[in-house]
């Protein structure tokens, strides 16, 4: 929660793509299922806690693809979070198994239009740029065959140091982090976070994905990536934002190897609300939080590095 102090393609190809990945969330969500939010570590989902990665490349994926690829690996059973292409597989020596079917990912990029162009030579104007999605179809190594054995599996990070790298990572960051009352907020015009202490939640864990959202909307600040922090509560930049720090929370967990079990079920009518009224919100939303995770996560520590920390509490704050 943030709150404030008291080669072109035909249009109808671009849009299909936008309505085919925005519908998928929306049953996600209708059905009670937060895509960002999946039950690694049980008899559901096979794989270990991890960012979706590519094998060849070794290269994380970001975005709306990380959603797609966490659904496809829970939908399927598929036992890692690794991805190569089709002919990726091949360059490797290896094969997509026959019969197998693949999973949709994006690349999102911009392009001038023919008209557009011509337009700006008419005129002198500086020509403007249109934003589109590119299709690719990749499938788990699970269902490649005859690939070489020391290709990286996904794996989360050694466990022992969790708690700590959040501690050090939210103070290394350099946002104000106050600890203290019984609500988690962040206030833009005095740029600071404040969440209850851990013993305060059912289960502590989920003290860690509380505090990254919250430091999530902070990365916000315009001095920091300078995202519309305007949304009073109830509007639909308000409910956009939380979707915005909600998926970079995930992204920021996923990537400590932290699996807390909060939901965040309050904010479900109001995320449905803003994806059905637009098909691209969802594309935005996972685009902006992969940005806010990795300048968050651009702070961790090596762990050598790592030393304990202390911060403020409510009274030191105030």
């Amino acid at each position: 929660m943030f709150r404030h102090h008291h080669g072109e393609r035909p249009a109808v190809d671009r849009t299909s793509l936008y309505d085919a990945i925005t519908s998928k969330i929306i049953a996600e969500l209708e059905a009670g299922r937060v895509p960002w939010v999946q039950p690694w570590g049980t008899a559901v989902a096979k794989a270990a806690l991890a960012m979706p990665k590519n094998a060849a490349t070794a290269r994380s994926y970001s975005g709306i693809n990380v959603l797609l690829l966490w659904g496809a690996v829970i939908e399927h059973g598929f036992p890692c979070q690794s991805w190569l292409t089709f002919r990726q597989a091949l360059s490797l020596g290896g094969n997509v198994r026959e019969g197998e079917r693949g999973t949709t990912v994006v690349y999102a990029d911009r392009f001038v239009p023919n008209g557009e162009k011509e337009r700006a030579r008419e005129t002198g104007e500086e020509a403007q740029t249109v934003p589109f999605l590119k299709r690719f179809t990749v499938f788990n190594l699970a269902q490649c065959e005859n690939l070489r054995e020391d290709l990286p599996v996904v794996a989360p990070p050694p466990p022992g140091l969790i708690e700590r790298k959040v501690e050090v990572l939210i103070k290394a960051t350099g946002i104000d982090f106050r600890i203290g009352g019984d609500r988690a907020f962040y206030v833009p015009s005095a740029d600071y976070v404040q969440v209850p202490p851990p013993q305060a939640y059912f289960e502590p864990i989920n003290w860690h994905r509380t505090a990254l959202h919250e430091i999530s909307h902070a990365s916000g600040a315009q001095h920091r990536l300078n995202r519309d922090l305007s949304g009073s509560f109830g509007s639909r930049k308000y409910a956009f934002e939380e979707l915005v720090a909600e998926i970079s929370a995930a992204f920021c967990c996923a990537s400590l190897g932290i699996a807390p079990t909060v939901r965040h079920a309050d904010y479900l009518a109001s995320w449905l609300e803003v994806l059905r009224e637009d098909n691209r919100a969802i594309v935005r939303a996972a685009s902006q939080a992969s940005k806010a995770a990795d300048y968050i996560l651009g702070f961790l520590p090596t762990s050598d590095e790592l030393e304990p920390v202390e911060f403020s509490d409510e009274r030191e704050a105030a």
